[in-house]
């Protein structure tokens, strides 16, 4: 019986699978390949560090406008987090619905497109934002750097 160890014969029985399918020599292709989309550049599949900067981006700006708005309407201190949860819900949908893009993804050079070549759209929008908020979604990721809320609204992040 072996006892996980490194043998002279070969690595550890679980670099293979806490590696992933590409430790194990599986070759999964690029980030997009499956929808036909190309390797690198323009309308290749953004990167995951892109799309979390233009996530700070656009939940930093619902921030302070929260508070401005907090302060200037006199509101209490303990509205500012749904304010704030409330903007960055519309400006997604409005953003994304009507030109692929916010103004954090703007900055960081990418939009969301469908995959059938139509335009987002608000239902999409809304069932992608949703999905969004509900955090968890957005944090299952396929091979192609497509989250739940992008599966289910049929579209993916692409660099302009």
């Amino acid at each position: 019986m072996s006892s996980g160890r490194q043998t002279a014969g070969g690595p550890r029985w679980t670099q293979t699978w806490l590696g992933g399918a590409r430790s194990a020599g599986a070759d999964l292709g690029y980030p997009g390949e499956r929808l036909g989309l190309p390797e690198q550049g323009s309308r290749a599949v953004a990167g995951y560090g892109r799309r979390l900067v233009a996530l700070f981006v656009d939940w930093g700006l619902c921030m302070v406008i929260s508070a401005f708005a907090v302060r200037v309407l006199e509101l209490p201190g303990q509205y500012r987090s749904l304010l704030t949860l409330g903007l960055f819900a519309l400006q997604a949908v409005v953003l994304t619905a009507t030109i692929g893009m916010t103004l954090g993804k703007r900055l960081c050079g990418i939009r969301v497109v469908r995959l059938d070549g139509r335009p987002v759209g608000p239902v999409w929008a809304l069932v992608r934002t949703a999905l969004i908020l509900a955090v968890v979604p957005a944090l299952l990721w396929d091979r192609d750097h497509r989250g739940l809320h992008d599966r289910a609204a049929n579209t993916v992040v692409i660099n302009i």
